[in-house]
């Protein structure tokens, strides 16, 4: 499945059309898809908040018929969630504080294009936040219903207490203690339905489960029925919710002469049965909640992943029984470094865990540190023989910003992996601290030096995505697209990570780094007797470049490829924002023989404006109408008026992102030529789709 960029809903209030089209341009550059509506009325504003569901609303503080203001009291008056940012020319705090209070998100000068950049991608990431809210909130509603009719059917007898008072009893509960009705039981305390000689028993073990908040503890004590018979019983509490408020479920089972052997086998089922240490799944169930309480009581904890180096060579030297000695002498020594304030686990054949909470990154270190000189330096015997043993160890602090376990485990195992990058340590037998900083994504401060580095050390790749002629006249055409390789040896497109302001010349030669591998590739396809054509994207840096086109035609001319070949794509946005370059590499491409096309087409305010200037043989239609097409009839329609217009214009038209079957019929009806998507190939290293079978 190709990984979708939502598509952002834009509401714009501007005057001026061009301007408009600038904020389109500028968030598309930003990495958003965007798909945009111009406010020109009240009634216009009215209908479209009326009809469509929108992400963000753009509102120039400017004189005009219809104000910001205006704007932003009919969003509240139709109680709208939709974060609003009002572009002035200058900064004021009394206009800021006014749309605040009116319910806008805030101000952004609209000249300062990088703030307003990260203050769109902030607000939207809220929305995004609040919208899963309330889907959680809803799903929560729907959890809590089926859990009262679970506790209503269940057998066991399973009440909630607040303030030592109960607040809720199932059926069971109340059969269990004798009673015909909840009411009876209602604000009853817990205590009096205990014989005095446990009534003692219960406060303490209640204070002590405050004080430790941990589920499951179990009280066994005598219950008084309200006929007044006594039952022995085991009383298992845990913390709870009813109704929104904190309380205490118990539950309570008749005491059975069991339960030592059911502890012994919760025991046996955390244990690893290899060294006697606790078990990845209970160093994991430990580790959520130590995450857990991070967050809540804003502590701070760490993990420690311990890896034993070239563990697989000493286990073909010593052999499996040797290797299961090694490891039992092992665990004794780290149980015994660990000490009792430490949680030690093992995680896998070669790899320990350490945990602790709370505890410092410097006592973390300090305690593993001792653990990798105590292995270091310990003479491990194995059948008469001393094997030399060392461990690298991986750090990972456990803050209120942790995310979920098996990332932060993941975390550990990255900076025990980078102990052997260390000066000396190609062996290992070290210790790293995973630094956040050290991983964080490319940003704007970053990406154009990795960028040219990757360039410099061939660390960028091409692939090649099939483009399909609907109606089966078996032509063949690719998309190229170019993926980097980042320091995580993952694939990512390093357009993306260009800042939308330049600098020009790194997209410069991105372009021309795909468009001469991509030549090179196609000639030697075609030299197979394929009749191949390439899509190729260029960027506005390239655009408005003057001497891409006379170094075009010496790249044609040394992979003796003809131009027909190619079909150069510039995005709408582009287009509209170089309009005069756009319309001057047109003309040129044409006289290489070049063919042309407009990518994202109909985000624009006027999308077919831009077909009177720009000479395109092929339009692609943006992806964001694809994604709608299985939404409404109103969203088909659309789609099948625009295809019609853009042939009656004569452009053969191109839908991406077709993910499924199910909606090739509505784009056969609509007439399109060409489709492209995930569901035909995904972007391959090889151009080897067989057109034959389409």
């Amino acid at each position: 499945m190709q990984k979708q960029n939502p598509t952002v809903h834009l509401l714009i209030l501007d005057p001026s059309q061009n301007d408009a089209e600038s904020l389109i341009s500028l968030l598309r550059n930003a990495g958003k898809a965007t798909r945009a509506h111009r406010i020109t009325s009240e009634e216009d504003l009215e209908e479209a908040l009326k009809s469509g569901n929108w992400d963000l609303l753009l509102a120039r503080d400017l004189e005009q018929e219809f104000t910001a203001d205006d704007t932003l009291a009919m969003i509240k008056r139709m109680d709208k969630d939709i974060p609003c940012l009002v572009l002035t020319a200058e900064e004021s705090r009394e206009r800021t504080v006014a749309v605040m209070k009116a319910g806008a998100q805030g101000t952004v000068q609209f000249e300062h294009s990088d703030l307003l950049v990260l203050t769109v991608k902030r607000e939207l990431r809220a929305l995004e936040d609040r919208r899963r809210r309330r889907a959680l909130e809803s799903h929560l509603r729907e959890a809590e219903q089926r859990c009262q009719l679970l506790l209503e059917s269940s057998k066991d007898a399973i009440a909630y207490i607040n303030d030592g008072m109960h607040i809720y009893a199932n059926q069971s509960y109340l059969e269990f203690l004798g009673y015909d009705d909840i009411d009876d039981l209602m604000c009853t305390p817990v205590l009096d339905t205990l014989t005095s000689e446990s009534q003692a028993d219960y406060r303490s073990f209640m204070k002590s489960f405050t004080e430790n908040s941990e589920d499951s503890m179990t009280l066994n004590c005598t219950t008084r029925r309200s006929d007044d018979h006594e039952l022995n019983v085991t009383m298992s509490v845990s913390a709870a919710t009813y109704d929104g408020e904190t309380c205490t479920q118990i539950v309570l089972q008749p005491e059975h002469s069991d339960a030592e052997l059911e502890e012994k086998l919760r025991e046996i089922s955390s244990q690893d049965l290899l060294t006697g240490l606790f078990n990845r799944q209970y160093l994991m169930k430990e580790l959520e909640q130590a995450i857990a309480k991070a967050g809540k009581d804003n502590e701070t904890g760490a993990l420690a992943y311990i890896a034993l180096d070239n563990f697989m060579s000493m286990k073909s030297d010593v052999g499996i029984s040797g290797a299961d000695l090694l490891l039992g002498d092992l665990a004794s020594l780290l149980k015994e470094q660990a000490g009792d304030d430490f949680m030690l686990a093992r995680l896998s054949d070669d790899a320990f865990g350490l945990l602790s909470l709370p505890c410092d990154e410097k006592s973390m270190i300090a305690r593993c540190e001792q653990v990798r000189k105590a292995v270091d330096e310990h003479l491990f015997d194995i059948n008469g023989r001393t094997v030399p043993l060392s461990v690298s160890i991986g750090i990972a602090s456990i803050t209120e910003n942790s995310p979920k376990t098996e990332e932060l485990l993941a975390r550990a195992h990255v900076a025990s992996s980078e102990v052997r990058k260390q000066e000396g340590r190609s062996q290992g037998n070290g210790i790293g601290v995973y630094n956040p900083i050290d991983h964080e994504s490319l940003d704007d401060s970053n990406s154009i030096d990795a960028i040219l580095k990757a360039l410099d050390e061939d660390r960028f790749k091409l692939l090649f995505q099939p483009i399909i002629n609907l109606r089966g006249e078996g032509e063949e055409h690719y998309e190229a697209f170019v993926r980097m390789l980042d320091k995580d040896e993952k694939e990512v497109s390093p357009y993306d990570f260009l800042p939308p302001m330049g600098p020009s010349d790194t997209a410069i030669k991105i372009d021309r780094w795909v468009i001469l591998q991509s030549v090179k590739q196609l000639a030697s396809h075609r030299a197979r007797g394929k009749d191949t054509r390439m899509f190729l994207n260029v960027t506005a840096e390239t655009i408005q470049d003057k001497t891409f086109t006379p170094w075009l035609s010496v790249a044609l001319k040394a992979a003796r490829l003809p131009g027909d070949a190619l079909i150069f794509q510039i995005r709408e946005g582009d287009a509209n924002n170089y309009t005069r370059q756009a319309k001057e590499l047109t003309k040129a491409l044409h006289e290489l023989h070049c063919k042309v096309s407009i990518a994202q087409f109909g985000c624009a305010l006027d999308p077919f404006l831009t077909l009177k200037h720009i000479n395109a043989d092929y339009v692609k239609i943006d992806g964001s109408f694809t994604e709608e097409l299985q939404k409404s009839d109103k969203a088909k329609e659309h789609m099948k008026e625009l295809v019609k217009s853009l042939q009656s214009a004569g452009k053969l038209t191109i839908i991406p992102l077709v993910e499924n079957a199910s909606i090739l019929a509505t784009l056969w009806q609509a007439g399109v030529n060409y489709i492209q998507g995930y569901y035909l190939q995904a972007p391959a290293a090889e151009m080897n789709y067989d057109f034959g079978d389409h």
